[in-house]
């Protein structure tokens, strides 16, 4: 089975690098940027009919929420037009596309766990872009693989996680919104996820479609700092402030929380 990964140097696909030794029937390869332009139709072109990949994770993604608000030419095209590349090599060399999406793709207007069906109403331009690109996918491809997640942390690249222990270990103290809930993902596990659908027995044991994969547990980015360095056993202060005394260029969704209850039904595997 030969897995093609992208963005290998995103937390992610670090991720990913670190579970592959673990699956050795697989032949991986990751791609960097440096690698695989994705942006680049016809290194894409190149990059398939050289690997001939069973799986493309697409693990590549303009992912600078608020930096997107000033440069939405770049988002979209990483985030739409290059996952469309993507869908129209998968559907050349018959390869089945696993695609990351974003909670941001919902308004946060609910007060319960978004399911899949769920009506999408991106606030800013990062979660618009994501969802410009889920719907390419759509378009390009009846088999397909959506895996929305949230709040995604990890020991690698750029996370809420590292930068509170940075922030907590300079200052002593820091402050927090504690008006938006979701569910922190830790991209070890969002890597799991990913591979038990490559690893699965056949398509009917994870039917194609989109699925919600995030953490188990709701909290506040406040209470998510809290747990961040009691854990670190770091002695910080944390004081909760609301979101509008953290203004930011891309306005967030108070609540996305998402409803797993889809995928744990399909995998039936509480570990992941």
């Amino acid at each position: 089975m030969k897995v093609l990964v992208t963005g290998a140097n995103g937390q992610l696909g670090q991720c990913l690098q670190e579970l592959a030794p673990k699956f050795p029937e697989f032949q991986f390869t990751f791609c960097s940027s440096s690698d695989l332009d994705i942006t680049n139709e016809s290194q894409i072109e190149g990059v398939f009919s050289e690997v001939k990949p069973h799986f493309c994770i697409n693990a590549a993604a303009y992912t600078a929420v608020d930096k997107a608000e000033a440069e939405p030419e770049r988002a979209f095209l990483i985030n739409e037009t290059a996952v469309a590349y993507l869908a129209l090599a998968c559907k050349k060399f018959n390869t089945s596309l696993i695609h990351v999406s974003t909670d941001f793709v919902f308004d946060g207007a609910k007060n319960t766990p978004y399911q899949e069906t769920d009506a999408v109403n991106p606030l800013g331009v990062y979660g618009q872009s994501k969802l410009a690109g889920e719907q390419r996918i759509q378009e390009i491809l009846e088999p397909f693989y959506i895996v929305r997640t949230s709040w995604v942390y990890s020991d690698y690249g750029h996370n809420f996680k590292k930068t509170m222990l940075r922030l907590g270990k300079e200052r002593g103290a820091v402050s927090v919104v504690n008006d938006q809930r979701g569910c922190p993902t830790h991209a070890i596990g969002l890597a799991q996820a990913l591979l038990t659908i490559v690893n699965a027995k056949n398509q009917k044991a994870v039917p194609f479609g989109i699925y919600h994969f995030c953490g188990n547990k709701e909290m506040t980015w406040y209470s998510f700092a809290i747990q961040i360095f009691e854990e670190a056993e770091l002695k910080v202060a944390v004081t909760p402030i609301p979101t509008s005394d953290f203004p930011t260029p891309a306005k967030r969704p108070a609540y996305s929380v998402l409803d797993r209850s889809k995928w744990d039904a399909t995998i039936k595997n509480e570990s992941l």
